[in-house]
Protein backbone atom coordinates (compact mmCIF):
# COMPACT_ATOMS: atom_id res chain seq x y z
CA UNK A 1 0.00 0.00 0.00
CA UNK A 2 1.60 3.29 -1.08
CA UNK A 3 1.87 6.33 1.14
CA UNK A 4 -0.28 8.15 -1.41
CA UNK A 5 -3.32 5.98 -0.68
CA UNK A 6 -3.74 7.85 2.58
CA UNK A 7 -4.85 11.19 1.10
CA UNK A 8 -4.70 13.28 4.25
CA UNK A 9 -3.67 16.79 3.33
CA UNK A 10 -0.48 17.97 4.98
CA UNK A 11 -1.07 21.22 6.88
CA UNK A 12 1.11 23.59 8.90
CA UNK A 13 -0.41 22.03 12.04
CA UNK A 14 0.52 18.55 10.84
CA UNK A 15 4.14 19.67 10.38
CA UNK A 16 4.16 20.84 14.01
CA UNK A 17 2.83 17.44 15.08
CA UNK A 18 5.58 15.75 13.06
CA UNK A 19 8.22 17.74 14.95
CA UNK A 20 6.61 16.83 18.28
CA UNK A 21 6.83 13.11 17.51
CA UNK A 22 10.32 13.46 15.99
CA UNK A 23 9.14 12.46 12.50
CA UNK A 24 11.43 14.00 9.89
CA UNK A 25 9.86 16.26 7.25
CA UNK A 26 10.70 15.59 3.59
CA UNK A 27 10.50 18.62 1.28
CA UNK A 28 11.36 19.05 -2.40
CA UNK A 29 10.97 21.73 -5.04
CA UNK A 30 8.70 21.46 -8.07
CA UNK A 31 7.83 24.04 -10.69
CA UNK A 32 5.39 22.39 -13.11
CA UNK A 33 2.31 20.15 -13.15
CA UNK A 34 3.95 16.92 -14.33
CA UNK A 35 6.85 16.92 -11.87
CA UNK A 36 4.65 18.06 -8.99
CA UNK A 37 2.25 15.16 -9.68
CA UNK A 38 5.07 12.63 -9.41
CA UNK A 39 6.61 14.18 -6.30
CA UNK A 40 3.23 14.33 -4.56
CA UNK A 41 2.29 10.77 -5.49
CA UNK A 42 5.62 9.57 -4.07
CA UNK A 43 4.49 10.89 -0.69
CA UNK A 44 6.50 14.09 -0.17
CA UNK A 45 5.38 16.21 2.81
CA UNK A 46 6.07 19.69 1.45
CA UNK A 47 6.44 20.96 -2.12
CA UNK A 48 8.35 24.22 -2.43
CA UNK A 49 7.75 26.26 -5.56
CA UNK A 50 11.15 27.85 -5.17
CA UNK A 51 12.55 30.96 -6.79
CA UNK A 52 15.27 28.47 -7.82
CA UNK A 53 12.99 28.18 -10.88
CA UNK A 54 15.01 31.22 -12.00
CA UNK A 55 18.06 28.93 -12.23
CA UNK A 56 16.79 25.50 -13.25
CA UNK A 57 13.78 26.50 -15.38
CA UNK A 58 14.89 29.83 -16.88
CA UNK A 59 18.69 29.49 -16.92
CA UNK A 60 19.55 32.60 -14.91
CA UNK A 61 22.72 32.62 -12.79
CA UNK A 62 20.87 33.86 -9.69
CA UNK A 63 17.34 33.82 -8.27
CA UNK A 64 17.04 37.60 -8.60
CA UNK A 65 15.49 37.96 -12.09
CA UNK A 66 12.35 35.86 -11.55
CA UNK A 67 9.18 37.95 -11.24
CA UNK A 68 6.05 37.68 -9.12
CA UNK A 69 3.97 36.87 -12.22
CA UNK A 70 6.36 34.04 -13.10
CA UNK A 71 6.25 32.64 -9.56
CA UNK A 72 2.46 32.73 -9.69
CA UNK A 73 2.51 30.83 -13.01
CA UNK A 74 4.74 28.11 -11.53
CA UNK A 75 2.79 28.05 -8.27
CA UNK A 76 -0.59 27.63 -9.94
CA UNK A 77 0.81 24.83 -12.15
CA UNK A 78 2.06 22.94 -9.09
CA UNK A 79 -1.10 23.43 -7.01
CA UNK A 80 -3.23 21.95 -9.80
CA UNK A 81 -1.18 18.74 -9.48
CA UNK A 82 -0.81 18.36 -5.72
CA UNK A 83 -3.41 16.52 -3.64
CA UNK A 84 -1.53 15.71 -0.42
CA UNK A 85 1.57 17.83 0.17
CA UNK A 86 1.68 21.31 1.68
CA UNK A 87 2.53 23.75 -1.14
CA UNK A 88 4.76 26.72 -0.31
CA UNK A 89 5.56 29.45 -2.87
CA UNK A 90 8.61 31.71 -2.62
CA UNK A 91 8.09 35.45 -2.61
CA UNK A 92 10.64 36.59 -5.22
CA UNK A 93 13.28 39.25 -4.75
CA UNK A 94 11.91 42.80 -4.67
CA UNK A 95 8.36 41.89 -3.66
CA UNK A 96 8.66 42.22 0.13
CA UNK A 97 11.97 43.88 1.09
CA UNK A 98 11.64 47.45 2.35
CA UNK A 99 7.90 47.87 1.79
CA UNK A 100 5.53 45.90 4.00
CA UNK A 101 2.45 47.05 2.06
CA UNK A 102 3.93 45.69 -1.17
CA UNK A 103 4.89 42.52 0.73
CA UNK A 104 1.28 41.97 1.80
CA UNK A 105 0.01 42.71 -1.70
CA UNK A 106 2.51 40.22 -3.19
CA UNK A 107 1.58 37.50 -0.68
CA UNK A 108 -2.14 38.04 -1.27
CA UNK A 109 -1.64 37.70 -5.03
CA UNK A 110 0.22 34.42 -4.57
CA UNK A 111 -2.46 32.99 -2.27
CA UNK A 112 -5.39 34.11 -4.44
CA UNK A 113 -3.92 33.32 -7.86
CA UNK A 114 -2.15 30.03 -7.07
CA UNK A 115 -4.29 28.63 -4.21
CA UNK A 116 -1.04 27.68 -2.44
CA UNK A 117 -0.97 26.89 1.27
CA UNK A 118 1.78 29.32 2.34
CA UNK A 119 4.54 31.67 1.22
CA UNK A 120 8.27 31.69 2.00
CA UNK A 121 10.61 34.66 2.32
CA UNK A 122 14.24 35.26 3.22
CA UNK A 123 15.58 37.26 6.16
CA UNK A 124 15.06 38.04 9.83
CA UNK A 125 15.01 41.42 11.55
CA UNK A 126 15.43 43.23 8.21
CA UNK A 127 12.05 41.98 6.93
CA UNK A 128 10.12 41.55 10.20
CA UNK A 129 7.72 44.39 9.37
CA UNK A 130 6.75 42.59 6.16
CA UNK A 131 6.48 39.29 8.07
CA UNK A 132 4.12 40.83 10.62
CA UNK A 133 1.94 42.47 7.99
CA UNK A 134 1.60 39.26 5.93
CA UNK A 135 0.84 37.17 9.02
CA UNK A 136 -1.77 39.73 10.14
CA UNK A 137 -3.72 38.83 6.99
CA UNK A 138 -3.77 35.16 8.02
CA UNK A 139 -1.22 34.06 5.42
CA UNK A 140 1.18 31.37 6.73
CA UNK A 141 4.90 32.13 6.33
CA UNK A 142 7.91 29.84 6.16
CA UNK A 143 11.08 31.76 6.99
CA UNK A 144 14.54 31.29 5.47
CA UNK A 145 17.87 32.05 7.17
CA UNK A 146 21.55 31.27 6.67
CA UNK A 147 22.65 31.45 3.06
CA UNK A 148 20.02 33.63 1.41
CA UNK A 149 20.35 33.43 -2.39
CA UNK A 150 18.36 36.64 -2.92
CA UNK A 151 21.15 38.48 -1.04
CA UNK A 152 23.97 36.94 -3.06
CA UNK A 153 25.32 40.31 -4.21
CA UNK A 154 25.50 41.48 -0.59
CA UNK A 155 27.47 38.40 0.52
CA UNK A 156 29.35 37.95 -2.76
CA UNK A 157 29.69 34.19 -2.32
CA UNK A 158 27.69 31.00 -1.84
CA UNK A 159 30.01 29.70 0.91
CA UNK A 160 28.79 28.41 4.28
CA UNK A 161 27.17 31.11 6.42
CA UNK A 162 27.23 31.75 10.20
CA UNK A 163 30.64 30.19 10.86
CA UNK A 164 31.67 33.30 12.82
CA UNK A 165 30.17 33.83 16.27
CA UNK A 166 28.53 37.19 15.51
CA UNK A 167 26.70 35.88 12.44
CA UNK A 168 25.68 32.71 14.28
CA UNK A 169 24.22 34.78 17.13
CA UNK A 170 22.32 36.96 14.65
CA UNK A 171 20.91 33.83 12.99
CA UNK A 172 19.69 32.49 16.35
CA UNK A 173 18.16 35.87 17.20
CA UNK A 174 16.46 36.07 13.80
CA UNK A 175 15.11 32.51 14.16
CA UNK A 176 13.58 33.40 17.54
CA UNK A 177 12.15 36.58 16.03
CA UNK A 178 10.48 34.69 13.17
CA UNK A 179 9.03 32.11 15.56
CA UNK A 180 7.70 34.81 17.91
CA UNK A 181 6.14 36.64 14.96
CA UNK A 182 4.21 33.49 14.04
CA UNK A 183 6.09 31.78 11.18
CA UNK A 184 5.12 28.09 11.02
CA UNK A 185 8.58 26.82 9.96
CA UNK A 186 12.06 28.00 8.98
CA UNK A 187 14.50 26.81 6.31
CA UNK A 188 18.18 26.98 7.27
CA UNK A 189 20.55 26.93 4.30
CA UNK A 190 24.26 26.07 4.26
CA UNK A 191 25.23 26.59 7.89
CA UNK A 192 27.31 24.49 10.33
CA UNK A 193 25.50 21.32 11.43
CA UNK A 194 26.03 22.13 15.12
CA UNK A 195 24.26 25.49 14.68
CA UNK A 196 21.41 23.88 12.74
CA UNK A 197 20.78 21.42 15.57
CA UNK A 198 20.98 24.18 18.16
CA UNK A 199 18.29 26.21 16.40
CA UNK A 200 16.06 23.17 15.81
CA UNK A 201 16.34 22.15 19.46
CA UNK A 202 15.49 25.62 20.71
CA UNK A 203 12.53 26.40 18.45
CA UNK A 204 9.09 24.85 18.81
CA UNK A 205 8.40 25.26 15.06
CA UNK A 206 9.91 22.87 12.48
CA UNK A 207 13.36 23.72 11.12
CA UNK A 208 14.09 22.33 7.66
CA UNK A 209 17.66 22.21 6.44
CA UNK A 210 19.49 22.34 3.14
CA UNK A 211 23.14 21.87 4.00
CA UNK A 212 22.36 22.40 7.71
CA UNK A 213 23.19 18.90 8.97
CA UNK A 214 21.06 16.04 10.21
CA UNK A 215 20.03 17.54 13.55
CA UNK A 216 17.20 19.61 12.09
CA UNK A 217 13.55 18.56 11.71
CA UNK A 218 13.58 17.89 7.96
CA UNK A 219 15.43 18.31 4.69
CA UNK A 220 14.82 20.08 1.38
CA UNK A 221 16.57 19.71 -1.99
CA UNK A 222 16.01 21.06 -5.49
CA UNK A 223 14.37 18.26 -7.49
CA UNK A 224 16.61 18.83 -10.53
CA UNK A 225 19.69 18.38 -8.35
CA UNK A 226 18.37 15.24 -6.61
CA UNK A 227 17.49 13.60 -9.94
CA UNK A 228 20.80 14.50 -11.58
CA UNK A 229 19.20 16.64 -14.27
CA UNK A 230 21.51 19.51 -13.33
CA UNK A 231 25.16 18.47 -13.48
CA UNK A 232 27.04 21.74 -12.91
CA UNK A 233 26.01 22.06 -9.24
CA UNK A 234 27.73 19.76 -6.72
CA UNK A 235 27.77 21.16 -3.18
CA UNK A 236 28.73 18.89 -0.29
CA UNK A 237 25.12 18.68 0.97
CA UNK A 238 23.72 17.31 -2.31
CA UNK A 239 23.05 13.59 -2.67
CA UNK A 240 22.13 12.65 -6.25
CA UNK A 241 19.60 9.84 -6.25
CA UNK A 242 19.63 9.39 -10.03
CA UNK A 243 21.46 10.43 -13.19
CA UNK A 244 18.53 11.52 -15.32
CA UNK A 245 20.74 13.73 -17.47
CA UNK A 246 22.45 10.64 -18.90
CA UNK A 247 19.16 8.74 -19.25
CA UNK A 248 17.41 11.61 -21.01
CA UNK A 249 20.30 12.22 -23.41
CA UNK A 250 20.44 8.48 -24.09
CA UNK A 251 16.72 8.29 -24.86
CA UNK A 252 16.88 11.36 -27.12
CA UNK A 253 19.95 9.91 -28.88
CA UNK A 254 18.07 6.66 -29.54
CA UNK A 255 15.10 8.63 -30.91
CA UNK A 256 17.35 10.63 -33.25
CA UNK A 257 18.99 7.43 -34.48
CA UNK A 258 15.61 5.77 -35.12
CA UNK A 259 14.30 8.81 -37.03
CA UNK A 260 17.46 9.10 -39.13
CA UNK A 261 17.42 5.41 -40.05
CA UNK A 262 13.66 5.45 -40.72
CA UNK A 263 13.12 2.88 -37.96
CA UNK A 264 10.60 5.20 -36.28
CA UNK A 265 7.72 5.04 -36.85
CA UNK A 266 7.43 1.34 -37.72
CA UNK A 267 4.29 -0.26 -39.21
CA UNK A 268 2.64 -0.74 -35.82
CA UNK A 269 3.15 2.94 -35.02
CA UNK A 270 1.31 4.22 -38.08
CA UNK A 271 -2.37 4.68 -38.92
Amino acid sequence: MSVYNEIKKVTTHRLSEMKLRSEKIAMLTAYDFSMASLVDEAGIDVVLVGDSASNVMAGHETTLPITLDQMIYHGASVVRAVKRALVVVDLPFGTYQGNSREALSSAIRIMKETAADAVKLEGGAEVIESVNRILSAGIPIMGHLGLMPQSIHKFGTYTVRAKEEAEAEKLITDARLLEEAGCFAIVLEKIPAKLGKMVADELKIPVIGIGAGGGVDGQVLVIHDLLGITQQFSPRFLRRYHNLAAEIKGAVGNYIQDVKTNDFPNEKEQY
